[in-house]
């Protein structure tokens, strides 16, 4: 076992800026900073201080009638656009989003909402690189969602080109992926009772491939693909101060060719506790397998878990975590086992 060590300090800045306009709505903006100290026990890793801070702003405004639209852009490290939406919400035919990236799409808000103390079990500071859904949520898309009907809602995505990646305004991704149009369905039933009743969801995704794409690297030679196809099903039990869920996810990426990927099957659960107002405990863990086209059949099955505690006092929280990771990346001659502690303290502002 590799063992990796993680120290971070994070400033989480509430509002920093807000201007507002009769008219034109009001925009705030709100931002974060975070400093680290990461080692890897046995290795050289140079200076291990490390230092992350963004932005988002955010506007919102009313129409006539009580419709509402938000815009958001989120500026990721050192002032770098990563993410954004579009949305506006009706009175009674749901809300229309265009979302760039921004994980709120489709499918891609599902590839893990167990319940945890801090972070996703690959959230932590490890290097666990393992393949998650993300149907069109990873490329510029329009989607729906319906109004609640007894908590419940239904969500449509579509995406003309599903390359991955965000596009400016006046432009296009061209035409030099094999990825073509895609589409998801979620449908997430949280019903609105008094039983107990536990949020189910359950959602797949279809991204359309070209049958002859033929990289320039390879000259004449062209790769025969079918049709990628994503899938998630799963729930979520809140009891009180307890929370668990599980769920299930799978990909099929369509690549036919020794050696390929044939499909990666997920599985995550998790649990967590409210001790108190202040103290949070949880345990998860992602096991994923990955099968692999050959003569064999070969697969490689990856495994991660992460044991988590969250102490919060006013607008101060620290934060442990003990993770171990079993062939991150798929790698399973021994170099893709990982064994790290991170530990952070978050001031909110």
């Amino acid at each position: 076992m590799n063992k990796l060590t993680k120290v971070g300090l994070s400033a989480l800045c509430g509002s920093l800026a807000a201007v507002s306009s009769a008219n034109a709505g009001e925009m705030s903006v709100s931002g974060s900073a975070t400093a680290t100290y990461q080692s890897s026990a046995g290795e050289n890793t140079g200076n291990p201080i490390g230092m992350n801070s963004g932005l988002t702003f955010s506007g919102s405004g009313e129409l006539d009638g009580g419709q509402t639209f938000t815009y958001t852009i989120t500026n990721a490290d050192q002032a770098a656009f990563s993410a954004g939406s579009m949305s506006l919400t009706t009175n009674m035919l749901g809300t229309f989003r265009i979302g760039a990236i921004d994980g709120a799409s489709g499918i891609d808000s599902k590839d893990d909402v167990m319940p945890t103390a801090w972070e996703e079990v690959d959230g932590t500071g490890m290097t666990v690189g393992q393949d998650k859904i993300s149907g069109v949520g990873a490329s510029m898309n329009v989607n729906w969602k319906s109004p609640k009907l007894l908590g419940s809602t239904l969500t449509l995505a579509y995406a003309p080109q599903n390359t991955g990646g965000m596009v400016n305004d006046k432009s296009s991704t061209g035409t030099t992926s094999r990825y073509q149009y895609g589409y998801d369905i979620l449908l997430d039933m949280n019903v609105d009772n008094a039983f107990y009743m536990p949020n189910v969801f359950i959602g797949g995704s279809q991204t359309h491939q070209e049958g002859n794409y033929q990289p320039a690297s390879m000259g004449r030679s062209a790769i025969q693909y079918d049709d990628k196809y994503e899938a998630v099903a799963g729930f979520v039990w809140k009891i009180g101060p307890l929370s668990a869920g599980l769920q299930r996810s799978f990909e099929h990426p369509g690549l036919r060719a020794d050696g390929s990927t044939e499909y990666y099957a997920n599985t995550a659960f998790g649990v967590s506790f409210n001790v108190n107002d202040n103290l949070s405990l949880s345990y998860g863990e992602h096991q994923s397998r990955r099968s692999i086209i050959s003569s064999n059949n070969a697969a490689v099955r990856s495994e991660a878990e992460s044991l988590q505690v969250a102490y919060t006092i006013g607008g101060v929280a620290l934060k442990l975590a003990e993770s171990t990771v079993d062939n991150a990346q798929y790698v399973s001659d021994g170099a893709g086992d990982l064994d790290g502690r991170t530990i952070a303290m978050s001031l909110a502002f």
